[in-house]
């Protein structure tokens, strides 16, 4: 009996002003290709996140909510780490590297104690949209994604996120995020760039960058609520 694979499509609950946009995506050329390459790699590869996940970020943090933008690179190609927000695990995965180093710095610039789980879905649920570069990743090969498509999606999310009338503040992480946000006004919205937090680049400038004060300070600054990053001990995800 042949397995059913699984399929690029949108979720049902998807926020109605997402839809808009993500609906107009799936229309284009390059979404056709992208779902054909999806295919073939859901044949004969393990693919992360699992298909149900790939648009997580979208359903925790509304587009009329959005107020902070961390763009990642790719998911985790781990097993059991990609849950479809950048950066993020579910409750009782161990923590990846980048995440602790983040854990680090929160704790060196406000003083917050590294949380004992990684998932970042009370940050998304405050309004920070947890966006990756690329939404999917074959296991244990980073990058393996890129240059199919999803660029381009992202692309056009970033591309709506410049247009909006309220001020954001973008968190670019390395040069492949901060690549990935050229379209970004920085007369309009504010950015803040910093090595990337994994291992290999994190003592290159993202400890002692100060990304989650900077933040607080410019969501202040416009006169929108603090975020709040410590993290709750227990994460209800639904």
């Amino acid at each position: 009996m042949t397995a059913v694979l699984p399929a690029l499509t949108l979720p049902a609950d998807l926020d109605p002003g997402w839809r808009d946009l993500l609906e107009v995506q799936s229309r284009q050329p390059y979404w056709v290709q992208l779902q054909t390459f999806l295919q073939s790699e859901w044949r004969q590869h393990t693919v992360y996140p699992p298909a149900a996940d790939i648009f997580t970020a979208f359903r925790y943090t509304p587009l009329a909510q959005v107020r902070v933008v961390l763009v990642g690179q790719d998911p985790y190609p781990g097993a059991g780490q990609a849950h479809g927000l950048a950066f993020s695990v579910r409750p009782g995965v161990p923590l990846p590297a980048s995440l602790r180093n983040i854990f680090r710095e929160l704790h060196s610039d406000l003083g917050i104690a590294p949380a004992a789980h990684g998932c970042l879905v009370p940050w998304a649920r405050q309004g920070v949209l947890l966006l990756n570069a690329c939404l999917t990743v074959r296991a244990g090969q980073p990058l393996s994604h890129t240059g199919r498509g999803w660029e381009q999606f992202t692309h056009a999310v970033l591309t709506l996120l410049n247009q909006l009338p309220r001020r954001l503040v973008f968190l670019l992480w390395g040069q492949a995020a901060q690549k990935t946000a050229a379209c970004i006004d920085p007369h309009r919205h504010v950015l803040l760039t910093a090595a990337h937090p994994s291992p290999l680049s994190a003592h290159h400038g993202f400890f002692g960058s100060r990304p989650f004060s900077r933040t607080n300070a410019a969501l202040q600054h416009s006169g929108s609520p603090p975020i709040d990053w410590q993290l709750p001990p227990l994460i209800p995800l639904e």
